[in-house]
């Protein structure tokens, strides 16, 4: 075969029968038809319920497979941003033998909407929860490490494997200096973890939020709260690890009780800790990453479910600092 013949053009037409999922994935009037035609490199037209692919012959036989996996994660009954297409279709293209709908299984009913993963990382993250009972999320900002880890404890209390949820955090500014904060310990605090709150409303309706945090039931607290504690029957997630310190990590890891689970998120690159201070999460990973029973989860830029942009910015960052760090060491070695 020449080379032109392998770059000639095919044409491919899909018939979607149920017009709502065409609805869904193409948006009102087809509005994400251009975006569909970039991710998959080919032209896409609408006529009727009938779908017309054209393009070189490997894009369109992937676009007939991405649009069937794309239908058939609707028709589960989850929902697709802007956002969730370019990935799915992104991960296709990495991992053409996967399948969305088991990559993006719910793992949570909360708040009326399924919450599942959105490529492989995510749904590893997810099973390891599931088996073990200390896991550490590790990766940059936007990749789901506290929101499904959320959405595993909801599950979870739901469910009735666990008798309540504690979130907490560490209390330190991220590279600000905030001063004198007014109120009761509880208005100090609640700027600290107050994205904590955000994920926790985001699964529950709001009446029922605020019934289970007056009932003890979900507790969010500063980090320096469980000291002295042994948690039991819970869930508890501890975010922004990386702003620990190692005496700190230590503390919290030996609170956990019989029957509970322990999620430790945070970004390694984003430490707010004063100069000279060893991070808990980096030791603990370091030490305790081998341990049977606690499992390490590592998220890369390529797994941002944020704006498309804010890949790109962790790409940046991670690029300038293996330069930096390549630098470094090149002067050590002269």
């Amino acid at each position: 075969m020449t080379e032109s013949e392998q770059t000639q053009d095919a044409t491919a037409e899909v018939e979607v029968t149920n017009g709502a999922l065409l609805m869904d994935l193409m948006g009102p009037g087809g509005a994400r038809v251009a975006r569909l035609e970039r991710a998959l490199g080919l032209q896409l037209g609408m006529r009727g319920q009938t779908l017309r692919l054209q393009g070189d012959i490997e894009a369109v036989t992937r676009g007939e497979r991405v649009i069937a996996e794309l239908l058939e994660v609707l028709a589960g009954g989850l929902s697709l941003g802007d956002a969730d297409l370019d990935g799915a279709v992104a991960l296709l293209k990495r991992h053409p033998e996967v399948h969305l709908s088991e990559i993006m299984a719910p793992v949570s009913v909360a708040a009326g909407q399924k919450i599942s993963p959105r490529g492989l990382a995510q749904r590893h993250y997810v099973q390891t929860i599931r088996h073990h009972d200390i896991v550490f999320g590790v990766g940059p900002a936007g990749t789901g490490k506290t929101y499904l880890a959320m959405a595993m404890a909801v599950s979870a209390l739901l469910e009735h494997r666990v008798k309540r949820i504690i979130l907490t955090r560490p209390a330190v500014e991220a590279g600000e200096r905030l001063g004198f904060l007014p109120g009761d310990m509880s208005e100090k605090v609640d700027p600290y973890l107050r994205p904590l709150y955000d994920a926790m409303y985001d699964m529950l309706p709001n009446e029922r939020a605020q019934m289970l945090l007056q009932r003890g039931i979900i507790e969010v607290a500063p980090l320096a709260f469980m000291r002295g504690r042994t948690l039991n029957d819970s869930f508890v997630i501890l975010d922004e690890a990386q702003n620990t310190k190692v005496s700190q990590m230590r503390m919290f890891l030996t609170r956990v009780g019989l029957r509970s689970k322990a999620v430790i998120t945070g970004d390694t690159t984003q430490v707010d800790l004063p100069p000279g201070t060893h991070s808990g999460l980096h030791d603990a990973t370091n030490l305790l990453g081998r341990v049977d029973g606690i499992k390490v989860c590592h998220f890369s830029s390529a797994d941002v479910v944020r704006h498309p942009l804010v890949q790109r910015i962790v790409e940046a960052y991670d690029a300038r600092d293996a330069m930096v760090q390549a630098a470094l060491e090149q002067q050590d070695d002269d």
